[in-house]
């Protein structure tokens, strides 16, 4: 796939101080592309469009990615007014419910499906008719390792929804990649942004019988703010390597279809011990996973 020289970036969830999206932003811009920059708060775009010396090569757009379709589609297509196309489209908007099942609300659980599935989903569907009309184009989906230790008490509602989304972009992988759209699926570990700062810890249902796990789980998130392994400038300069084909990127293939590209060490570990617990549990129960099928006719 060849791309343009200079590539029309549509990104995400820009306006936080420390976060992918604002180092995407300066990491796009710093090779020359066209950056259209989204999120909630016109007041953070305006700061981060300051931010960067009002450049020709940056536009900034109000998105907030719950909206209606109708609302998603009508800023799409006045980002692709700015410069007649989308290159790049990055879904990088997310947030974190956190909570303990029982004790969470099922709303704040439809809230984090909102704001990390179906808005990445509406976005990307408003964004698709014009990389089909041109046969070209990237959708990067910023997944989470979380979708692999589901287990971690107070993060369920997160880590279904990363899930869900990794299960979307596998799919959808599938259903474009013959129109000459690419899909990337990126599952980054701990990294020092503003989501476990602003993260709701719920316990709108609560239970003494939760109340010894509650306190020990709430504190580790505590913990975790601000102390994260992982770099977002640096995570955000291979991403756009990644998509250009170059930098750290140069030589090797393209992800494959179902597969995420890990950023983090954590991300490597996690992937890797839940890959060897299902291979332990499936080895270890051959005979049941075999033994269920009707039987197999023999000439």
């Amino acid at each position: 796939m060849s791309l343009p020289q200079q590539l029309v970036w549509f990104i995400t969830g820009t306006t936080s101080q420390v976060g992918f999206g604002a180092s995407l932003v300066s990491s796009a811009l710093a090779r020359g592309d066209l950056v259209i920059a989204t999120g909630r708060s016109q007041a953070k775009l305006d700061t981060l469009f300051e931010k960067h010396g009002q450049p020709e090569n940056l536009r900034v757009l109000q998105l907030d990615i719950t909206s209606d379709a109708t609302i998603i589609k009508a800023v799409v297509n006045q980002a692709v007014g700015f410069w007649g196309r989308i290159d790049v489209a990055v879904n990088n908007a997310g947030n974190g419910e956190l909570g303990l099942i029982e004790e969470t609300d099922t709303s704040a659980t439809r809230r984090q499906f909102e704001t990390n599935f179906f808005g990445p989903l509406e976005v990307t569907k408003a964004i698709l008719p014009n990389m089909r009309s041109r046969k070209s184009g990237t959708i990067v989906f910023v997944g989470s390792r979380s979708s692999w230790i589901g287990e971690t008490p107070g993060l369920a509602h997160y880590a279904a929804s990363k899930a869900a989304l990794h299960a979307m972009a596998d799919g959808l992988s599938a259903e474009v990649s013959h129109l000459g759209i690419r899909l990337l699926l990126l599952a980054p570990g701990a990294f020092r942004t503003e989501i476990y700062t602003f993260s709701t810890f719920h316990q709108e249902n609560s239970s003494p019988d939760y109340d010894e796990l509650r306190t020990s789980t709430t504190k580790r998130f505590q913990s975790i703010a601000g102390t994260e392994p992982g770099d977002p400038t640096k995570a955000m300069e291979a991403l756009v390597d990644v998509v250009r084909g170059e930098g750290v990127a140069t030589g090797k293939n393209w992800p494959a279809t179902g597969t995420a590209l890990l950023l983090g060490n954590d991300a490597e570990k996690n992937f890797y011990a839940k890959f060897d617990k299902m291979k332990a549990t499936a080895m270890e129960w051959a005979d049941v996973v075999r033994g269920v099928w009707f039987p197999i006719a023999t000439n």
